[in-house]
């Protein structure tokens, strides 16, 4: 998309009357995103909230800060205006405060959309994925916020890391903070845009515990209810146990996992560690991959082999990538057919697309300020973030092949940038943002709201 930028622009820079009719399009577009979920709430509280509703989605997309951003005495200031910013808050609290609505709402229409987007994608080639993720939601600053539990701090690990040219790096134990434990599933094919189908948070102290199993469990069950075998599940090591894949073939989905190398399988020669089974023996095939992070190629070897989990009879494929001296291989287990290299390649490059859950990770705490909210209450801090997490379905939807020209235009005009890497990039979303931003403060757009009751 970025790479055209060159190309001569469909809305012409130098007329004024382009920028707020283009301001309003994007608000008519974000309107029409939301507007199924919009008239399931018009239907459940007051018309007045629910216009709330709307704004606060606009807001929150205006107002960029990664420490104070989804503060509600900040966001009340661009809901209304910041000469009124406590009659925004009230309102926005009065729309959180609600009983008469749950975040489960918003959490069906992620899965609704997730559903549309697997359709799509099996009109093409490839496989389906839904890729999955854990994550912490980080409050070390904070002790009484309802549901708040221990989780390991992710930015104690990078401070911890070892980097070339310091000394004395702090070590020790891992460091624990209070906050919320984060898991994320998103739908997507072998190239294109993802689709967020599910954002769930939950906490293992409080009236509100509950524990990993359970919860990985239950959206498992989701899963398997409504795509079965539609979709082929990828897993990251945290996911690596004989009975996470005992649920998996329970209810025959079809997965892509990796394996942590010292956990044992069964081969030809009997019971070892994943390690020891392709120990030894020359790859089958080699490819040149461009890493796109370190952005550079990369000559990777591949071999596979045929494989069982000691708990499980089910047969099964160790997908062995090696990227080359100095780098860890990647131990892929799955029960897709791989009977050649070209079907092992094809394991490989739908493991690394598990990349984009990560950058979605990375996106909401950084650019959506995920880890700002200061709500006291349990169902109203959720509620909330299941509105950022809207708005990050909103935004990566403005992706899609249809609004390439709208989003052009944006780059150009709102987030102009020299650098060839930030313009080259696949997926613009920190550009997108800053663009909207920019101008939504300049050209703020009228709302656009379907009207289904008397308020």
């Amino acid at each position: 998309m970025c790479e055209n930028e060159s190309k001569q622009e469909v809305f012409p820079m130098n007329n004024c009357q382009q920028k707020p009719r283009q301001a309003q399009e994007v608000g008519e577009q974000l309107s029409a995103f939301v507007k199924p979920l919009i008239v399931q709430l018009d239907k459940q509280i007051d018309k007045r909230l629910a216009r709330t509703f709307q704004l606060t989605l606009q807001a929150i997309i205006t107002f960029r800060h990664t420490r104070y951003g989804l503060l509600l005495s900040e966001l009340g200031g661009y809901i209304l205006s910041p000469d009124r910013a406590p009659a925004g808050t009230k309102r926005l609290s009065n729309l959180l405060r609600s009983s008469k609505w749950s975040y489960q709402l918003i959490r069906e229409f992620l899965w609704q959309q997730a559903e549309g987007a697997i359709e799509q994608l099996e009109r093409g080639k490839g496989p389906v994925l839904a890729i999955w993720d854990e994550s912490v939601v980080e409050k070390p600053e904070s002790i009484e916020l309802e549901g708040l539990c221990p989780v390991r701090s992710s930015k104690a690990v990078r401070l911890k890391r070892i980097k070339p040219g310091y000394f004395n790096p702090p070590g020790g134990r891992p460091v624990f903070v209070p906050g919320m434990q984060w898991l994320s599933v998103m739908v997507l094919g072998m190239s294109g845009i993802p689709t967020l189908a599910a954002m769930h948070w939950w906490t293992t102290r409080g009236k509100f515990a509950s524990q990993r199993k359970p919860e990985l469990t239950q959206l498992l069950q989701q899963c398997a209810h409504s795509w079965g075998q539609r979709v082929v599940h990828v897993w990251d090591r945290g996911f690596a146990s004989g009975p996470w894949i005992g649920q998996a073939l329970q209810h025959n989905l079809r997965f892509i996992m990796r394996w942590k190398t010292h956990q044992q399988l069964i081969d030809l020669k009997g019971k070892r560690n994943a390690w020891k089974i392709t120990r030894g023996k020359r790859s089958l095939d080699h490819c040149y991959i461009w890493d796109a992070r370190r952005r550079c190629w990369r000559k990777t070897g591949i071999i596979f082999a045929s494989v069982q989990h000691p708990d499980h009879d089910t047969p099964l494929c160790l997908v062995v990538s090696r990227p080359g001296k100095g780098r860890t291989p990647w131990y892929l287990l799955t029960n897709e057919p791989v009977e050649t290299s070209s079907d092992a390649w094809s394991i490989v490059f739908a493991y690394a697309r598990r990349w984009q859950v990560e950058m979605a990770y990375r996106f909401s705490k950084t650019e959506l300020a995920m880890e700002s909210p200061r709500l006291w209450f349990w169902d109203n801090r959720l509620k909330l973030m299941f509105m950022v997490s809207l708005v990050y379905a909103f935004l990566l939807s403005l992706l899609s092949p249809a609004f390439e020209d709208l989003v052009r235009w944006l780059l150009r005009s709102w987030c102009h940038r020299t650098g060839k890497r930030h313009r080259e990039v696949s997926m613009p979303l920190y550009r997108l943002r800053s663009a909207l931003s920019r101008l939504w403060l300049c050209h703020p757009p009228s709302l656009v709201f379907p009207s289904q009751n008397l308020g």
